[in-house]
């Protein structure tokens, strides 16, 4: 569609998702010490990753202060739901949360917006996790149950590791997370100023309840991915 808006023609034209659904790369030594260590069990864990709507580069705030003013406006009623999540996980299975980043300044957010606030019964089965690789955060999430995350590639790798994925998808988060609803995600990708922290833990406790249908449909999803991503190399080729 943003192809033909822009009159875009005169090449075969579809939809091939982002390469990291074909992310083959990881870490296994590092990320089972780690677990280990926390004692963090196969499929046991949940695993979330905060974000602001719009990340704090060096310099940006100064420079568009109107973006440090919509963060400050919003980070509080997206993590809420975030957090609510979290409670329902924990009073529903009795198992620790993983609360980790996808970028650097995500480790200076995490007690303020998704660990702090919550209930003090909650807080004990809640860890955090410093900047981390791509490929030991693959092997991670691979042993996770679930992985809920305002970040648009956490939940790619969780999927490409065989493991379901929440998308909180802020508005500022570009056209990429369309990808989601063309990979027919659309059950686990949530429109965060459309959506309430009780729609997320309720589709959490949906996936706690029926594991093995949401695996399934982790398997469908990578399925549809690897054949678009024969179909896309095809026409490259033939290009």
């Amino acid at each position: 569609k943003t192809l033909e808006k822009h009159e875009i023609a005169g090449m075969p034209q579809m939809f091939v998702p982002d390469a990291t659904f074909d992310l083959n790369t990881r870490d296994d030594e590092t990320a089972n010490r780690f677990l280990a260590e926390r004692k963090l069990e196969d499929r046991k864990f949940l695993c979330v990753i905060p974000r602001l709507r719009w990340t704090p580069y060096p310099g940006r705030m100064e420079k568009e202060p109107e973006k440090q003013k919509t963060n400050d406006k919003y980070k509080e009623q997206d993590h809420a739901k975030a957090r609510e999540a979290i409670v329902a996980w924990v009073e529903k299975t009795k198992l620790p949360v993983l609360v980790c980043p996808e970028m650097t300044y995500q480790v200076d957010i995490m007690d303020e917006l998704l660990i702090d606030p919550l209930p003090e019964s909650v807080k004990p089965f809640v860890q955090k996790r410093g900047y981390w690789m791509p490929d030991e955060a693959a092997s991670v999430y691979a042993k996770a149950h679930t992985v809920i995350s305002f970040e648009c590639h956490s939940p790619i790798i969780a999927t490409a590791m065989g493991t379901p994925a929440f998308y909180l998808r802020q508005p500022e988060d570009t056209i990429k997370g369309q990808m989601y609803y063309d990979l027919g995600m659309n059950d686990w990708t949530f429109e965060i100023n459309d959506t309430t922290g009780k729609q997320i833990a309720g589709r959490l406790l949906e996936v706690v309840g029926d594991y093995p249908a949401a695996l399934k449909k982790v398997e469908k999803v990578n399925a549809l991915a690897a054949k678009l991503f024969a179909k896309g190399a095809e026409i490259v080729k033939q290009i």
